[in-house]
């Protein structure tokens, strides 16, 4: 049993068009036990044991996946 939460399908369609977009992001997400932030390029949605994440690349070329539901702020960069 996970403490997933599911987010809101229209932050899940937001999350979505970035990725077709190829728009890059302001995150800011929760890690274990730290609050991180970045502007990232999400790449992917995936699922894994009933769990959502959000692929990222990151400007060094290092890819993390972020829990959807560990992200507390998504801002598309203009």
């Amino acid at each position: 049993m996970t403490d997933y939460t599911p987010v809101e399908c229209g932050l899940h369609s937001s999350y979505e068009l970035a990725i077709i977009q190829h728009q890059q992001v302001r995150l800011v997400w929760l890690d274990n036990t730290s609050v991180l932030a970045g502007t990232v390029l999400p790449t992917d949605l995936v699922t894994r044991n009933a769990e959502e994440f959000m692929r990222i690349s990151r400007g060094n070329g290092d890819c993390l996946d972020i829990r959807l539901d560990h992200i507390r702020q998504f801002e598309p960069v203009r």
